[in-house]
């Protein structure tokens, strides 16, 4: 097999992958008709979002064939900003909570505020 020709992979990969993002948007729905609520609903929701965007990328965009280092360089960038947006969220709550703490003792106990 020459360079030119490129890689050949059976149509049945393809179609075992489009029944299953069939099943996972199923899945999707269900969520809505079984009416979840709070984070159950957003944990699947995202779950099931996560599932058929791995398998696109992986199957469709042909990333489980490339090499390990095209993988790397298009996924860790947003990992890494996953991970940032984490950090600014936890960091985030802190000093909400600390503003509360402060406008409590500032309001409700101005003597104990200098």
């Amino acid at each position: 097999m020459s360079a030119a020709e490129g890689q050949q992979h059976p149509i049945s990969i393809y179609l075992w992958i489009w029944g299953l993002l069939f099943v996972l948007s199923g899945f999707s729905y269900m969520v809505d008709y079984l009416q979840f609520q709070g984070y159950t609903r957003w944990s699947l929701i995202l779950l099931f979002m996560f599932l058929k965007a791995g398998f696109i990328i992986a199957i469709f965009m042909h990333m489980a064939w490339e090499r390990m280092a095209l993988i790397t360089a298009i996924l860790l960038p947003p990992i890494a900003l996953l991970f940032l947006i984490a950090f600014m969220t936890v960091e985030g709550e802190y000093v909400f909570g600390i503003r509360e703490i402060v406008y409590a003792v500032v309001n409700f106990a101005p003597e104990y505020a200098h």
